[in-house]
């Protein structure tokens, strides 16, 4: 497996979709827009989806499933959600394929298989879902329900990055009823506190809390939460998303509920996501010019046995020894393969696990099996130390944690140094072009400045940091006064 990726400086977009690929995560596909991704991709993605769908458990959610279809009638059913997503949208008009009597052996859509009322292959389930609960809803008895599902979304994207931006894409998407207007709004900002803890704690990258201004909204919501990253190119990427629905859906959809006073009302909504992306941003923020770095929580090997050897009794000896490697640290949690192919020499073998992020990597030698000892390689600093077998056990479970919280501090130190105060356009654009990374600066809160500042400089409000401190001045564009900074960056 060849490296020779594109150094990051040299061309960022270039290394990171040399990296997708090349590591073996996902691939263009035949369908324009569309990826595959990989078993080694999906390995990954495995794991963020089993800790997600533990912590949306533990906080009382249960999954179902909903169609992949929305009928078009449904789908326009909530104006400004549909306004939203319209230009995005695939739609499914006819329901059959016939023989092409002009051209034999092809196909062609039977023209009298047009359906009544087209469907739209969803880009998100709001319509589909605020449809069904109408018929689960009657009294406040019913209420909460707290649904989440993991399927695929469509939205037509022109120009796809792989993990970042494709035409179709997996995601998790969360959709909560309330029969009171606080109780949606804890909802939103719990789960947007468990984005926050799992990409900060399991990925290991650092995340902004905050607030969409309206221009940045959910199409649909009355208030957008979300989590913001920062990658190293100095790109801010949207991590994930918790939207207040308020009575939007149910009011469009008819959803009332008897309240325990004798009267009649609309539920209150929520509805949150996170999706393949994070792939992206697992990627972008962590790995380096030699490849992926894996943080141990999500690498779907935390280590990686090789052997090097010059005979076969060599090899016995030392597949003997990585066995009870294996089952002393399998015993503990960790997650270790031995790579004992006999088509590849051990250099290639490195260079691969590499490649893919391995966070620690153990050599095994004849040497080795004389002295007691194994090298034991980290993939987040490049460097090596020899342990002694005894040893191995405590020092890989604490050596994991160690990795986990570096690359963690890392990015961290990455973030914190990438956040600029500004108070004048001329520093605001110099930032964004010269450092990059978030601009901490005075906004008037007016969609008009915001939509300028984005013409001229390509940076968006990415989020009004949650608690925020209150800070009188004047806006970084037009000198207006302002109460608070908001955060902006160039984004994915």
């Amino acid at each position: 497996m060849s490296k020779n990726l594109t150094k990051r400086e040299v061309d960022y977009s270039k290394w990171y979709n040399e990296l997708v690929v090349k590591a073996d995560l996902a691939e263009n596909s035949a369908v324009r827009g569309c990826m595959v991704i990989k078993p080694y991709g999906y390995a990954i993605w495995e794991k963020m989806q089993a800790e997600l769908d533990k912590m949306f458990k533990a906080t009382g959610h249960q999954n179902a499933y909903f169609p992949l279809f929305v009928p078009k009638g449904l789908f326009e059913t909530e104006e400004k959600n549909a306004e939203g997503f319209a230009k995005e949208c695939a739609v499914v008009t006819h329901y059959r394929l016939e023989n092409d009597p002009e051209n034999p052996g092809k196909l062609r859509v039977d023209p009298k298989a047009k359906l009544e009322e087209e469907l739209v292959v969803r880009p998100t389930s709001e319509a589909v879902i605020w449809n069904t609960y109408k018929n689960w809803i009657q009294s406040y008895r019913d209420l909460p329900i707290l649904i989440n599902q993991w399927a695929n979304v469509v939205r037509w994207e022109m120009r796809t990055r792989l993990f970042l931006r494709t035409a179709e894409f997996l995601w998790q998407e969360g959709h909560t009823a309330h029969s009171t207007k606080q109780e949606a709004l804890d909802e939103t900002l719990q789960m947007n506190r468990v984005y926050a803890d799992f990409v900060e704690n399991f990925m290991a990258i650092p995340v902004i809390q905050g607030v969409k201004t309206e221009s940045e909204r959910f199409a649909g919501a009355e208030e957008t939460y979300c989590i913001e990253a920062l990658m190293q190119d100095g790109k801010a990427l949207q991590a994930g998303t918790s939207h207040f629905l308020g009575q939007n859906f149910a009011k469009a959809f008819d959803v009332k509920f008897a309240n325990n006073e004798g009267g009649q009302d609309y539920v209150w909504a929520t509805s949150w996501g996170v999706s393949t992306r994070l792939m992206g941003a697992l990627i972008m923020t962590h790995s380096d010019d030699q490849g992926l770095v894996l943080p141990p929580n999500l690498a779907p090997d935390q280590v990686v046995i090789v052997p090097i050897y010059k005979n076969e009794d060599q090899f016995d000896k030392i597949f003997k020894l990585s066995n009870k490697i294996m089952t002393s640290l399998k015993s503990n949690g960790v997650s270790v393969k031995f790579d004992g192919r006999k088509t590849h020499r051990p250099g290639a073998k490195f260079a691969q696990h590499e490649l893919q992020g391995v966070p620690l990597r153990i050599a095994i030698g004849p040497k080795d099996l004389e002295n007691g000892t194994v090298e034991v390689a980290r993939r987040d600093n490049l460097t090596k130390t020899v342990m002694n077998i005894s040893d191995l056990e405590t020092n890989i479970v604490k050596l994991l944690e160690t990795i986990q919280n570096d690359i963690y501090d890392k990015a961290l130190d990455f973030r914190d140094n990438h956040i600029t105060k500004v108070d004048d356009f001329k520093s605001f654009k110099k930032v964004l072009e010269e450092k990059g990374g978030f601009v901490s600066a005075h906004w008037d809160g007016t969609p008009e400045t915001e939509q300028k500042i984005k013409e001229l400089t390509k940076a968006t409000i990415r989020c009004v940091p949650i608690g925020v401190v209150k800070e009188k001045g004047y806006c970084v564009y037009s000198g207006s006064p302002s109460n608070n900074r908001v955060l902006f960056a160039k984004a994915y």
